[in-house]
């Protein structure tokens, strides 16, 4: 087994062709990884089948160590939550990631030609994606996974979205009196896990399905959340959804503010309170709720605006 160095820890079995190196299997035991971009000179172009699968024998092949240093135990991609795809990957095989079971985050180039099926079966904990390009990629992961997903694009120009795409359910049930099968969909997320065009993404489309989305049973959290995220990334977005969305956050503004208190971001929270105007009610609860999470920062810039919009009156004093 050759040992190469690298940013993390990776028992590979490799096969060098001449565009490039395929993984055939790839182990880990580190929780945040990024696969190799290059081996041996030549880029990392292609994961084959079962490559990163748990509990999977590896194919025969090359046999890779990389290393950072002293490894961990447990090389099962047990621990792996979050991942990191080359840039230079062009295909990813059947089942790649099956039974990753902790894998939460993956991040990944536009550059990914084919995807092969199955590739997330069992990656029950998979929802955040962090892609570089203008989406395509997000046509297949959004058909392939009916969960809540949270997504953020680093698109040309320097422009970011962040969008969140709501659950929704496929069910077959049995009719036993007919002897067949209904297919039946719950949620209101259906319509925003496939409004796509040629596997790209259409942001008008996405905010065009709003109002049918709230007149749905939904998630308030999800909600929340997209409104928050559209308007504090306004890639492409309209006045007028603009304007929906505003009106969103003014009338959920408790539950919008308290769940950026909880996520920990000031920035957010900064944002929020420059949109979406919360009243004394929701500062109260959102203050609340810093200092008994311990959110300092957020916590500062709930006082400040508390101070700011509704200041104390003075005390009377009188003296017998």
């Amino acid at each position: 087994m050759e040992t190469v160095s690298g940013a993390n820890n990776w028992k590979l079995v490799i096969r060098r062709e001449a565009e490039g190196v395929t993984i055939l299997r790839a182990e880990t035991c580190d929780g945040t990884a990024a696969l190799p971009e290059e081996l041996f000179g030549l880029p990392v172009t292609a994961l084959g089948h079962h490559a990163l699968a748990a509990n999977r024998a590896a194919p025969p092949g090359e046999e890779v160590l990389v290393t950072c240093g002293l490894p961990g135990a447990g090389w099962d991609n047990g621990r792996l939550r979050e991942l990191q795809l080359p840039a230079s990957l062009r295909r990813v095989g059947d089942y790649a990631f099956l039974n990753c079971g902790r894998l939460k985050t993956l991040s990944f180039t536009e550059n990914i030609a084919f995807w092969g099926g199955g590739c997330f079966m069992n990656c029950r904990e998979l929802d955040t994606f962090h892609i570089r390009g203008e989406g395509e990629g997000l046509a297949y992961i959004a058909d392939e996974l009916s969960r809540e997903l949270d997504v953020t694009l680093r698109l040309s120009g320097g422009r970011t979205a962040r969008l969140i795409f709501p659950e929704y359910i496929e069910l077959y049930e049995e009719n036993c009196p007919a002897h067949h099968f209904d297919y039946s969909i719950y949620g209101a997320g259906y319509p925003y896990h496939h409004c796509f065009r040629q596997k790209r993404l259409q942001l008008a489309d996405y905010d065009g399905l709003w109002p049918d989305f709230l007149a749905m049973e939904h998630s308030e959290s999800a909600a929340g959340r997209m409104a928050f995220f559209r308007l504090r990334d306004p890639v492409d977005l309209g006045e007028e959804q603009a304007a929906a969305y505003r009106a969103y956050l003014s009338a959920h503004a408790r539950e919008v503010l308290c769940g950026l208190v909880k996520a920990g971001s000031g920035a957010d929270v900064a944002f929020f309170l420059r949109e979406g105007t919360p009243g004394g009610e929701a500062l109260e609860a959102a203050c609340a709720l810093a200092r008994e999470l311990g959110r300092s920062e957020a916590l500062a810039l709930l006082l400040e605006e508390q101070h700011r919009r509704f200041p104390p009156g003075r005390r009377k004093a009188f003296d017998l």
